[in-house]
This record gives C-alpha cells, sequence and structure tokens, in this order.
C-alpha cells in the first residue's frame, strides 16, 4: 500500500471505530475502491490498537478511579464483572468463527453494503421509538442485562453490522438511555478490541513483513489522533443528536457500495 492510503486508511478506522457505522464495513469497501488488501486482512484489524490506544488515553482517569475503588467498592466490582461477563460471548464465538468471518465474510462486498443499509434502517426506527430508559448510569448495568448486551455484540462479527453499533441497540433496548448505552459500548470495546488484536496477532504473525510493521505503525498513529477525537465528543453528539445521523449515513454509504458493485462489478 501507499503511504497515502495507510494514512486514509488510519483516519477512517480512528473516525468509525466508535461510531455506529461500522468501521471495518469502511475499511473493507475504501479498500476495495482502493484496489489494495492486506495477507489475512490483518492490517484492519492491527490498525485497530490506535483506536483502543486512544480509548485507554481518553478514559484514563476513569480507569485509574476504578482500579483504587476494585478492592473495597461493591460498586465498582459489579461493573467490573459486568463488562468482563459482556465480552464473553464475542470472545468465545469470535474464536471458534475466526476463519470463516476472515475467509468469507470479510471478502463479501455484498454482505457488507446490505448490513450497512439494513443497520442504518434500524437505526434509524430506534431513534425514533419511545422507549423508557431506567438506567442513566453506567455503573449501574447489572452482569445479567450486560451479558445480553453482549449476546448483540456478536451480531458484529458480520461486517457491516458495527460494534459499537449493535451495543448501543442492543443496551437501549434492555434499558439504558442513550449517553449509557454509548458509554457502556466504550468499556466494552477495551477488552473486545484488544482481546480481537492479539488474538489476530498470534494467528498471522507469520504473514507479517517488516513492511506491513511499517505501514501498521503509522496506521496505528492516524487511527490514536482521529479516535481520540471521536471519543472525545461521541457521547455529548449521540446523547444530544441520537442516532439518525449514523442511521443516513450508513443508508447513503450502503447505497453507493451496492450502486459501485452493480457498475463495476
Amino acid at each position: 500500500m501507499e503511504t497515502w492510503q495507510v494514512i486514509l486508511l488510519g483516519l477512517i478506522e480512528g473516525l468509525t471505530e466508535y461510531l455506529p457505522v461500522s468501521s471495518t464495513a469502511h475499511l473493507l469497501l475504501t479498500e476495495q475502491l482502493l484496489g489494495v488488501s492486506s495477507p489475512g486482512r490483518t492490517f484492519e484489524v492491527l490498525i485497530q490498537l490506535g483506536a483502543i490506544v486512544a480509548l485507554l488515553t481518553v478514559y484514563s482517569g476513569r480507569l485509574w478511579q476504578l482500579a483504587r475503588d476494585l478492592p473495597s467498592d461493591a460498586r465498582t466490582r459489579r461493573f467490573v464483572f459486568a463488562v468482563l461477563v459482556a465480552f464473553l460471548p464475542a470472545a468465545v464465538i469470535g474464536a471458534l468463527a475466526h476463519k470463516i468471518i476472515k475467509e468469507y465474510l470479510f471478502e463479501s462486498p455484498l454482505i457488507i453494503c446490505i448490513a450497512l443499509i439494513v443497520g442504518g434502517i434500524i437505526l434509524l426506527i430506534v431513534d425514533r421509538m419511545p422507549l423508557r430508559p431506567r438506567h442513566h448510569d453506567v455503573m449501574d448495568i447489572s452482569p445479567s442485562t450486560a451479558f445480553k448486551i453482549g449476546l448483540c455484540q456478536c451480531l458484529a462479527m458480520i461486517p457491516g453490522v458495527s460494534r459499537s453499533g449493535s451495543t448501543i441497540v442492543g443496551a437501549m433496548f434492555l434499558g439504558a438511555d442513550k449517553r449509557t448505552a454509548a458509554e457502556f459500548s466504550f468499556f466494552l470495546a477495551m477488552p473486545t478490541m484488544a482481546g480481537a488484536f492479539a488474538y489476530d496477532l498470534y494467528k498471522n504473525w507469520n504473514l507479517l513483513s517488516p513492511d506491513d510493521v511499517g505501514n501498521i505503525v503509522l496506521g496505528f498513529l492516524a487511527a490514536f489522533v482521529t479516535g481520540v477525537i471521536v471519543v472525545r465528543y461521541a457521547l455529548d453528539f449521540i446523547s444530544r443528536r441520537g442516532l439518525s445521523f449514523f442511521g443516513w449515513w450508513r443508508l447513503l454509504v450502503g447505497g453507493i457500495g451496492l450502486g459501485a458493485l452493480a457498475v463495476l462489478h
């Protein structure tokens, strides 16, 4: 890949990872448009480290407070346990279905575009539903509710569904307000994305070359910078504006993708 292509893909990863638009879909469709790819699709997963570090950086104060309170505060222990419980379904299914996801689903632009459009319609519908939230603080998400959110996250193994989109919508249906749902999605992203990064690196280490490492570092930096910006402002945007903007964006990208498939095959 050219340097500008690596930077572009890193920027896209950081901009879309924590928004309900599917970063994987945007990366894969952009690569189709540019005519580039990476061995085993490792680049797409490994540059997520930049987005992970961005999230950890912005939330460093909050994480430090949780670590300090963990030994003595039951509410903190319950919340940390809830996040780990929510992570388990994706960890198990992701490990079992890794080959199918990477070799088949990642290689189907048609599936990606359809998932974008269907997800966009769902976001538009959910944003207009008269839901009555019961949870207004992310610390109040119970382990049982978290497990159900974790099951929703598994839908995001289909590229185009969106990890953040599935968890935010799932949390809203389970009683969280928009801001709380988005914030729990952020916390759940930490073990989920770190686990996906570590597992993919382990499975595809032999496919990497020195040139790939340089591209991954550059993509990491681009994803980190844009990721910090998105994490800082996403919660306020979602709590004030809702999900409709992202729904329309998904319809636009998915529609353009289907059009390009029809014209360019």
